[in-house]
This record gives structure tokens, C-alpha cells and sequence, in this order.
């Protein structure tokens, strides 16, 4: 399956075909990473396919603990004034240009004027652009959109890397998803849409249930069904100067399903120095296209020795996200194990601020961001938090942050 099956380490036979990048110091806010005059705008675009609003807005509110100097465009719901004073007392670079809006024209205004005083917008999602033009963008629509479909990761990902995969259209695709073999799901488009789109997994001999999304597009990868002995998500950022660069490897925890559910960071175990370098020079040929800005590429060692990309993930994630504010307020914690986890309910934030603060007030414990749907006009009552626990021994990081997701 598509999870983390516990396997013995594997030998690799090593050739670096592609350099690594110079060393520079590591980032700790989105200001070292995009550089000046740029405002941030992590929110995807609201589409039929948007099945949750709560979902988009909070994916906006995300990089605010970690923004620094650069002005973010973001949900209201991020601005709570207890979330942002907890994130300061934690001593993260809390953005101090926060533009925030609470429905859909607030959103758009916010843009209007962010482009109105002269910064150029780096949408981390693409947005039509009649809303933002291109020559007021640091990375265009048309190119992040490109980049995130799923379909085309094998045009700009080394043939060696490659998992067996094709792209179908929604006619074809009965024929080409049997009920009888394992295969994962796909959507292929280039409009980004922040989580509504879900990877559909189906083992062998069960029913065949397509996902929503085959209502919605007329265009699908359908990719073989892989088990996994590890998998990393490689963190990376291209700066001002068009240069590829490493951040961290992270791992990633997945449910039974094969569904991200948390990152493991810190002393994780490497990934073979050849997929890291492939993932350095993927990086490099999207920067060759105009991407700027941080990106993540889930990649994998399958159970026979297979060493495959999975996805490519141009914007900011929930894994770039945690390592800015390690980077910022406890580098050391690198040097140990950390581990991210969300917290939901359907309440205020205020009570699930109340919930976790027994375990902030004991240590290692760090919020890295957070939502509450009550402060925009969605109807939907939901708040989310986003944390880290870190520490020096890894099973009380995981009983800790165990502890922590049981508050659900």
C-alpha cells in the first residue's frame, strides 16, 4: 500500500548526476525566501470543485506565522488577536503587513490594492488573470497550474524516476481503472484546487468508487499501485536569484488510506543521494520556467527497491511551513525529532486554544498556524490548528503529539 510498511535498509548503488546547490544560510521567513516587494497569496482559487470554503481560506491564513517583512494576503480567520499572540510569544516572525479579508469581494480588494502599492503578488495557487495580470506576478497562473497537475510530472521528472502511469480521459477511464487490479487516481488539471481534490486509492477485487472529481473534470492520471517501504517529502525553495536550493527532507506520516496526515522532522532517515539530487534538478528546471518560491516533492522507495516521484507540489505546504519556524526559533530541534499534527472542531478557536494550552505551557510545543471560520462569512463552524512537537526522544515526541491529536 501506499503507506510506510516497516521494512529493512536497503543498500544503494550511488551516482550524483546533478550538483547539489551552494550552501546558503537557511531561511526562517517567507522575506528570505521571496525577497522585498513581494506580497504572498497561499489561497486557492473558489471552483466548482472547492467542496469546502473553510479549506481555502484557511490555506491563506498558513503562512502568517512564518511571514516576516513580506505582506500576506490572508483570511481573516488566521487574524485571531489570542492566535497571533500565541504565535508571537512562541517567537515566530508573525507577519507584521497581515491584509486580511472575510469573503469574496475583501479578497479581491485586497489584491487590487496590494497591486495599487506596487508589490508583486506571488499566488502560490492559480487565479484568473483578470483578477491578477501577469506582469504583476512573480510566478504566472498559467506556469504554477502547469506544474501542479498531476499529469505532468513526466514531463519535467528524470525517466528513471518515473512510476507507470496514464493519462485518460473521463471516457476512457472505466476501462482503464478495473475493478480488479490496484491503481491510484488522479486529478489531471492545471487549476489548483488547495485539498478539494482528492487521490483516490483502490485495491484489487474491491468496488470501484469513483471520487467527486470525476464529475467535475474530463481528464485523469491513473498510476499503479505502489508499496511503499519510505517516503520523503523534499522540501525545497528558489530564491530572487533563480537557484534551486534544499530546505530539509522530511517523512511523511500517512493513514491507512495513503492520506498525508502529519510530517516527521528532524533526524529523519536520508532518501538515496541520486532521488535528492533528481529532486534538486526538478526544482531547477521549474525555476529555468519562472518559479519562485518554496515547493515540496513527495518521493518514495517502494518495497523492491523502486526509487519514484509521487508528486510534485509547487507552493507552500504543511511542510515547509514547520521547518521556516524550527529554522526561526529553535534550529537546535533539528538536531531531534519533531512531528506536525492538526486539531479541528467544530468551535471557536478560542476552545481549542484552551484545549492545547497544558501542553504549550509544559514545552515543546509549537503552534505553527490556525483558522476560525466565525471570523469570515462562511456559515460553516470550524476551527483548525496547526503544531509542532519536537524534543529530543522520539517516542515521546510521537506520544506527545499522540496525546495532542486524542483533543479531536
Amino acid at each position: 500500500m501506499r503507506g510506510r510498511p516497516d521494512s529493512p535498509q536497503r543498500e544503494h548503488v550511488i551516482s550524483i548526476s546533478t550538483p547539489l546547490p551552494p550552501a546558503v544560510s537557511a531561511p526562517r521567513a517567507l522575506t528570505d525566501v521571496y525577497g522585498p516587494g513581494v506580497a504572498v497569496c497561499a489561497r486557492p482559487a473558489v471552483t466548482a470543485a472547492n467542496r469546502h470554503r473553510n479549506t481555502v481560506d484557511a490555506l491563506s491564513a498558513r503562512p502568517i506565522a512564518v511571514a516576516g517583512d513580506t505582506p500576506v494576503l490572508c483570511s481573516a480567520g488566521g487574524t485571531d488577536p489570542e492566535l497571533l499572540a500565541q504565535l508571537r510569544d512562541g517567537g515566530l516572525p508573525v507577519g507584521d503587513d497581515l491584509r486580511d479579508f472575510r469573503d469574496e469581494a475583501g479578497f479581491a480588494a485586497r489584491v487590487t490594492e496590494a497591486m495599487a502599492d506596487g508589490l508583486l503578488i506571488s499566488m502560490e495557487y492559480p487565479h484568473p488573470t483578470a483578477l491578477c495580470p501577469d506582469d504583476r506576478v512573480v510566478k504566472t497562473a498559467h506556469l504554477v497550474g502547469h506544474l501542479n497537475n498531476k499529469a505532468t510530472i513526466g514531463t519535467i521528472v528524470a525517466p528513471r524516476f518515473h512510476a507507470r502511469r496514464s493519462v485518460v480521459t473521463r471516457a476512457e477511464l472505466a476501462g482503464a481503472a478495473p475493478a480488479a487490479e490496484s491503481w491510484v487516481l488522479k486529478a489531471a488539471t492545471d487549476d489548483a484546487h488547495g485539498g478539494s481534490l482528492d487521490v483516490y486509492l483502490h485495491e484489487a477485487g474491491e468496488p470501484v468508487e469513483f471520487p467527486a472529481f470525476t464529475d467535475l473534470l474530463g481528464e485523469f492520471v491513473v498510476e499503479e499501485y505502489l508499496y511503499l517501504a519510505r517516503n520523503w517529502g523534499v522540501q525545497l525553495y528558489v530564491g530572487p536569484d533563480a537557484v534551486a536550493r534544499l530546505l530539509a527532507v522530511t517523512e511523511q506520516r500517512v493513514d491507512d488510506t495513503g492520506v498525508y496526515v502529519g510530517g516527521l522532522f528532524g533526524l529523519v532517515s536520508p532518501p538515496p543521494a541520486d532521488l535528492l539530487a533528481e529532486c534538486v534538478a526538478i526544482t531547477q528546471r521549474a525555476a529555468d520556467l519562472g518559479y519562485r518560491g518554496l515547493c515540496s516533492l513527495d518521493c518514495a522507495e517502494t518495497l523492491d527497491g523502486q526509487l519514484v516521484m509521487l508528486d510534485l507540489n509547487f507552493r507552500i505546504t504543511s511542510g515547509s511551513i514547520p521547518l521556516l519556524a524550527l529554522q526561526s526559533v529553535r534550529p537546535d530541534a533539528l538536531d531531534g525529532y519533531a512531528e506536525s499534527v492538526k486539531l479541528t472542531a467544530a468551535a471557536p478557536l478560542a476552545e481549542l486554544l484552551a484545549h492545547v494550552r497544558p501542553s504549550l505551557n509544559a514545552g515543546g510545543v509549537l503552534i505553527t498556524s490556525g483558522h476560525d471560520t466565525t471570523r469570515t462569512d462562511n456559515p460553516v463552524v470550524l476551527s483548525t490548528l496547526q503544531l509542532l512537537v519536537f524534543g529530543d526522544d522520539p517516542a515521546d515526541v510521537t506520544a506527545r503529539r499522540g496525546a495532542l491529536e486524542s483533543l479531536r
